[in-house]
């Protein structure tokens, strides 16, 4: 029988289908083009400034500045935000799903999401009001992978470590949760993580 008594979800790769591409292809003609702005103007790290508490108008109007001809380009970030949301990963919830009519598990959110587009998806995907406790990076003012917000999630609804589990597609974001004594599944595929999940006899 498992030690595991509770189960910490990371959502965008795992729950929810998150991907700028959704709504770039339509931008951009070439690939080449649109890997580009992802590479030098609308980056990962910039996004992740967002995610940990930046305005998006702060974050928009700083690389308008910086780049002005791709004003529009940049502006469709957040203005069409939505649109880069293909919906949930349905393989996963109805394996969340199962985890919550088992009862056995306390089930958590622990989400890079910046605070002002996450209500966004409160009301999209009902699935994600289904947690004992969720903690969004936007809303904490950190991310992960930086300590805090690990610790955050644990004193916050009382867990321990060594009987928690957590799934997350980003490796790195895996570290600080095993250095906190957490068991770990790097999230690739819902029929991998469900296969872990049996071999740790979760489900």
């Amino acid at each position: 029988m498992s030690k595991i008594n509770t189960i910490i979800f990371d959502l965008g790769g795992v729950l929810v289908d998150w991907n700028p591409d959704y709504l770039y292809t339509k931008i951009f003609d070439d690939p080449e083009k649109m890997k580009w702005f992802y590479k030098n103007i609308c980056t990962p790290e910039w996004n992740m400034e967002q995610d940990a508490g930046r305005s998006l108008q702060h974050g928009t109007d700083l690389l308008v500045k910086q780049f002005p001809e791709y004003a529009k380009e940049i502006s469709m970030y957040y203005g069409r935000w939505t649109e880069m949301l293909k919906g949930p990963i349905h393989e996963t919830v109805e394996i969340f799903k199962s985890l919550k009519e088992s009862g056995k598990y306390k089930l958590y959110a622990l989400t890079n999401w910046s605070h002002e587009t996450f209500p966004i998806a409160l009301e999209m995907y009902e699935f994600l009001h289904w947690f004992d406790g969720r903690v969004v990076s936007g809303d904490e003012k950190t991310r992960k992978p930086f300590p805090e917000i690990y610790h955050t999630l644990i004193n916050r609804y009382s867990i321990e470590p060594t009987k928690a589990l957590y799934t997350d597609d980003n490796a790195y974001n895996l570290l600080p949760a095993q250095q906190l004594g957490m068991t770990t599944i790097h999230f690739q595929s819902p029929g991998q993580f469900r296969k872990e999940l049996e071999n740790l006899r979760i489900l």
